[in-house]
């Protein structure tokens, strides 16, 4: 037993933490007189080090991730959904939303599509919840700040938001407040066509490049606010604002992140910058969740396709959801950390 933990622990910090890459930088950085314990220095370090790790993990992941896409194309997708009923049906929404790297303004298009074809309002909701704020990308990259049991519950969570937001919506027969030409939209089949090993080799290559040209700005913009948190920001302040000791952090981080649009790869530096600070784990995921899932352009392009009623109940259950789950994280961190 003790063996399978050193060679996790050697996973978790050397290979998907590059610990090493952190020290190679230090070293540098110290070679030509900039000491990683300076403010200058340190801020330095951060910044190359999240941004080079980010980039390295996101770019092995996305190309997994798509490459697997490649078996999903939608309407596959929307004939596996359409053989599941009840709540079966919203739990392979949601699991099937993990194994798209989209973003939630990304994840509305598809989710036109799949009301377009007839499938069940929760159903759709389901994936659309899920989308944005939980993939395979964000377990691993997760992983390598927080820890296994960390980023494990956070998806779990953020399924189970997913899962119960899209049935409660059906509950409420909520489809008849999906506009007109969402609903009455015509809908082609079309057959995929059996891809070849070098056709899905291809697929993956140009999501990698696409998804890296989308999100680079905001991960390197994300890793320079860690970086300012991680080494000018007093501790002092971000415990007393963001602390598990303030009960009205969770919806101060909420609602700080509704109107900021971004995917999860950009908010893990500033998450990990505000941990280390001493803020509370609830308090950081539910931020993130909030940034990656009701992001403001989303809302924006959501209402276009649904009226406002299912707007509004849209926005409140992912938000209670939200903070439910981050008041639990910060009732169980020190069990997680």
């Amino acid at each position: 037993m003790e063996t399978l933990r050193t060679i996790w622990l050697f996973f978790q910090n050397q290979i998907l933490g590059m610990k090493w890459l952190n020290a190679l930088i230090g070293n540098a950085l110290e070679a030509i007189g900039l000491h990683p314990s300076s403010m200058a220095g340190g801020s330095l370090q951060f910044f190359l080090y999240d941004t080079i790790k980010i980039f390295i993990l996101l770019s092995v992941l996305i190309f997994g991730i798509s490459y697997i896409q490649s078996y999903f194309p939608p309407e596959r997708t929307r004939q596996i959904l359409g053989q599941f009923h009840g709540i079966g049906a919203n739990m392979a929404a949601a699991l099937l939303g993990t194994v798209t790297p989209f973003c939630s303004c990304s994840s509305i298009p598809i989710f036109m599509g799949f009301t377009s074809a007839g499938l069940p309002i929760g159903v759709t909701f389901s994936f659309l919840i899920s989308s944005p704020m939980v993939d395979l990308g964000s377990l691993v990259l997760l992983m390598s700040v927080f820890g296994a049991k960390v980023a494990a519950m956070y998806v779990i969570l953020g399924l189970v938001i997913a899962v119960a937001g899209g049935t409660f919506l059906e509950k409420l027969k909520m489809d008849r407040y999906v506009e007109d030409f969402i609903k009455n939209a015509p809908y082609m089949q079309t057959e995929s066509g059996t891809l070849t090993r070098h056709d899905r080799i291809e697929f993956a290559k140009k999501q990698l490049l696409g998804t890296i040209q989308k999100v680079a700005p905001y991960i390197i913009i994300g890793v320079a606010i860690g970086a300012v948190i991680h080494n000018m920001i007093p501790q002092a302040w971000v415990e007393t604002i963001l602390g598990s000791n303030n009960p009205f952090a969770v919806i101060l981080a909420t609602i700080v992140g509704v109107p900021m649009y971004a995917d999860i790869f950009g908010t893990i530096p500033v998450a990990e910058s505000l941990l280390f600070k001493g803020a509370g784990l609830g308090t950081i995921l539910s931020f993130m969740m909030a940034v990656t899932t009701l992001s403001l352009p989303s809302l924006i392009m959501l209402k276009k396709a649904v009226k406002p009623k299912l707007l509004a109940v849209f926005i409140i259950i992912c938000t209670l959801g939200i903070m439910l789950v981050g008041y639990l994280f910060n009732f169980f961190q020190y069990f997680l950390l």
